[in-house]
């Protein structure tokens, strides 16, 4: 006799719960990336937010070069005459590229850098404290000066930039509940950017983590966990 099969869950419940994972698979492997993490009595530097939001720079595009040893070399010499040519186009000129050295990773006040995620003034994503009443998303007034200099930061991107908006819980509560929790808290801090400081709406996307990726491992239920990213997209 066959047993009946389960029935399917909800559509609102099945997308709730595979949000926070489908979008962690899509941004790539969350450990690899690193994360500025801002101390609650730690000023935000709008400076900072720029850089961290702004677009990577683009590696130059090298055209195709032909090495060749010093036999084909002078092979190629004895073949043809020189003729005059263009800097560097010649197939047996060796080109040194003179990159810039990576800076050493900038220290801040307060212990605001997160070690364990390798978190420099480059970061590509910021990591705030923000304050909400308990089990709610209503800002606290403490978030507003830290909000604030964010959205200055904001301002300085370029126009297209758009910024993901993601919301974080501790272990606290059950797992459902915490990404909801942390969806609506991401919305709040859209909200309050959108109508406090007219930051375009269509350039933020809050998303809900929930519990899913903790800054801090070893202590699911840490305070440090509840927190709101950013990540320039």
């Amino acid at each position: 006799m066959r047993r009946p099969l389960p029935a399917p869950l909800p559509a609102p419940l099945l997308a709730s719960l595979l949000a926070p994972l489908m979008f962690a698979l899509l941004a790539g492997p969350a450990p690899a990336q690193t994360v500025r993490v801002y101390a609650a009595d730690e000023a935000v530097d709008p400076a900072e937010v720029a850089r961290i939001l702004a677009p990577a720079p683009t590696a130059p595009k090298m055209r195709g070069l032909r090495l060749l040893d010093d036999a084909a070399r002078s092979t190629v010499a004895m073949a043809a005459p020189p003729s005059p040519v263009a800097a560097g186009s010649d197939p047996g000129e060796e080109v040194a590229a003179h990159l810039p050295l990576p800076s050493p990773p900038a220290r801040h006040p307060g212990g605001g850098v997160d070690a364990r995620e390798g978190g420099t003034s480059q970061a590509p994503a910021l990591s705030l404290p923000v304050p909400f009443a308990f089990d709610s998303a209503d800002i606290l007034p403490g978030a507003r000066t830290q909000l604030d200099a964010l959205a200055e930061g904001l301002r300085r991107l370029p126009g297209h930039r758009r910024v993901v908006i993601e919301g974080h819980t501790d272990a606290a509560g059950p797992q459902l509940y915490n990404e909801r929790l942390s969806m609506r808290r991401a919305q709040s801090v859209k909200r309050y950017l959108v109508v406090v400081h007219g930051i375009d709406a269509a350039r933020l996307t809050p998303v809900g983590m929930g519990e899913y990726l903790p800054l801090d491992d070893a202590d699911p239920m840490a305070p440090r966990n509840r927190r709101v990213q950013f990540r320039g997209q």
